[in-house]
């Protein structure tokens, strides 16, 4: 099972839309009292084995009923994953904005007094929730693939951890769960002959890899990282990202970033699926 929340206007139907075009029976808008009787009822049936509830904040008591649905489901032997989908205050602004519709706890207020009403409510759900997605930048494609890769992939897989470089001005990930901070190094963006370059690039690579001080660097964040994969595969994490941030995305963090998932690339012989991403490669 699924439970698909987070803000709106983040996502969630084009979540439900992907599992369902994936084989899902899905529930949309299902109050979270009913998702345990959700579960009883489709446990014998042959066509419904995949069940996803996608849940908003038009519950009343929604945070408090949510929780008590959870824990429900755990004494009747069920685990479901937690799906949040995320975005900055700015872009749900602009989601609101264009399809001219109001936020549902916008009440009398502004736009973005409901979005903030919203996030003060989903705080603790958020920080408990198995994944965070957060769709700032992603288009209907790139969120459909997310959704695709987070639950319909090998179900047998452990852990998926995703080393995910970025930039700093352009803000940090809202779904990162570790971060490091690359802008100690030397920035090859103000050498001529390697500015053009990205970190994917043999030149970049070697001029950031190079570094005495980087070399150390990766090899205590790689000792961080096993040692907290250690924990989270006792604590029964499924999705972790690791977010890699330089000032603009497209050198130091992108060179880092693909070294590091090198550097741990032995983790999937324990069930740890490695995946990269850039976020802000391209964007400048």
């Amino acid at each position: 099972m699924v439970v698909v929340t987070g803000m709106s206007g983040a996502g969630r139907s084009t979540a439900a839309d992907v599992l369902e075009d994936r084989g899902w029976y899905v529930v949309d808008n299902l109050p979270p009292s009913m998702i345990q009787h959700l579960m009883r009822t489709t446990a014998d049936d042959p066509q419904r084995q995949k069940v996803a509830a996608v849940v908003d904040v038009r519950s009343r008591d929604f945070t408090t009923e949510l929780s008590r649905a959870l824990r429900e489901l755990a004494e009747d032997g069920w685990r479901p994953r937690v799906v949040f989908v995320d975005a900055s205050d700015e872009a749900l602004v602009r989601r609101f904005d264009a399809v001219r519709r109001p936020h549902p706890l916008q009440g009398e207020g502004l736009l973005l007094d409901g979005i903030r009403r919203e996030r003060r409510m989903l705080a603790d759900l958020r920080s408990n929730a198995d994944v965070v997605v957060d769709t700032t930048s992603y288009n209907v494609h790139q969120l459909t693939a997310k959704i695709d890769s987070l639950v319909n992939a090998d179900q047998q897989l452990r852990l998926r951890l995703a080393v995910m470089s970025f930039g700093f001005k352009y803000g940090i990930p809202l779904d990162a769960d570790v971060v490091l901070d690359l802008r100690f190094l030397p920035n090859p963006y103000w050498d001529p002959q390697l500015r053009p370059y990205t970190g994917k690039d043999a030149p970049v690579r070697s001029y950031v890899l190079g570094q005495e001080l980087a070399g150390r660097y990766l090899d205590h964040a790689e000792q961080l990282l096993r040692t907290s994969v250690e924990g989270y595969l006792a604590e029964g994490r499924r999705y972790v990202t690791v977010a890699v941030g330089c000032t603009g995305g497209k050198h130091r963090s992108v060179a880092v970033s693909e070294d590091l998932a090198l550097r741990l690339g032995d983790l999937e012989d324990r069930g740890v699926q490695l995946t990269t991403f850039h976020r802000d490669l391209g964007r400048e």
